[in-house]
């Protein structure tokens, strides 16, 4: 198995890439390779310098970035040897299993979108956030912040690609669903949400259990929260927000720490062609060793394979 992962993508790149790599050889069996694609030099020099054997690594090597602040879809057309485009033509190729980066989150999404393209079927890919519950596990929220505004058949597909990713890399058997809204009661909400909950009443694809209000959504009641980009983005910066909150106060309990998102590496693109996985751009070693574990969960859950098994 090969994962890729872009070690120029990120605030403080090349160094946390690299020391999160470093801190999942040895959670990771001998049969993973780890390509690092960037600049060859320097991770081969920080590697010796570490006393770190290369046997477990490949290089790729390229020195362009995309910078935060440049225009996806021009950049990608521009930077050909960019750390991305070259991490999109080896999974192409499949050369890699999965390609990782905490670099420019836009030139992520379109580079899955033109190059791996969308699973035939699946309206619009998403990506997810993990919202701790406090009597252990957490809620898979999505989507985050790809689609601001969805149908309610995208909403009803999110409850698939939710479902699925739950079962299979997390290994929740019979995932509950919840549709994220204003009231538990059928007729509560907009009219999106409205005709999404009656798409998911009955639905045999998934196990719904029906509408989940925000107060709820730290406890048990549901495995997987379906929402809009928009308002999911909002209450996953918000309790991002109140972690920071928590430890600005000097506060440590062992619930209020599961809410750091480097615990959790990052989050796959669902519903394309191939692995994509995007990580924060402030994430540190932590976050990079696990963003390279759940790379070789997702990729050994053959995640990919079933979600293309279910919309055929």
């Amino acid at each position: 198995m090969k994962i890729g992962l872009d070690i120029m993508g990120g605030d403080f790149a090349p160094k946390n890439c690299l020391d999160g790599v470093i801190e999942a050889l040895d959670l990771l069996p001998e049969s993973v390779t780890m390509v690092l694609i960037g600049d060859s030099d320097k991770a081969k020099a920080y590697l010796k310098e570490k006393n770190v054997s290369e046997d477990r690594f490949e290089f790729v090597h390229a020195t362009d970035v995309i910078e935060m602040g440049e225009h996806p879809t021009k950049a990608l057309a521009q930077k050909p040897q960019s750390t991305i485009s070259i991490g999109f033509k080896l999974l192409k190729e499949n050369h890699i299993q999965s390609f990782a980066s905490a670099g420019n989150t836009g030139a992520m999404l379109v580079g899955s979108m033109f190059s791996v393209k969308a699973v035939p079927g699946v309206i619009r890919p998403c990506i997810t956030g993990i919202l701790p519950k406090e009597k252990g596990g957490f809620n898979i929220i999505l989507d985050v912040g790809t689609n601001a505004d969805c149908k309610p058949d995208v909403l009803y597909q999110f409850a698939i690609l939710g479902s699925i990713y739950a079962k299979e890399v997390y290994k929740i058997e019979n995932p509950k669903v919840g549709l994220l809204n204003i009231g538990e009661e059928p007729e509560k909400g907009n009219l999106v949400t409205q005709a999404a909950h009656a798409l998911m009443k009955d639905s045999k694809d998934f196990n719904f259990i029906g509408n989940i209000e925000g107060i709820e959504v730290f406890e048990d009641k549901a495995d997987v929260i379906v929402c809009e980009g928009f308002t999911g983005n909002v209450l996953l910066k918000t309790a991002e927000g109140f972690y920071s909150l928590i430890k600005k106060r000097e506060k440590s309990d062992s619930y209020f720490d599961a809410f750091n998102y480097e615990l959790y590496g990052g989050t796959p693109i669902l519903g394309v062609n191939s692995n994509v996985l995007i990580a924060h751009g402030k994430s540190t070693s932590l976050a990079f060793k696990n963003l390279m574990l759940l790379s070789k969960n997702i990729v050994e859950a053959n995640l990919n394979e079933k979600i293309k098994t279910v919309f055929q």
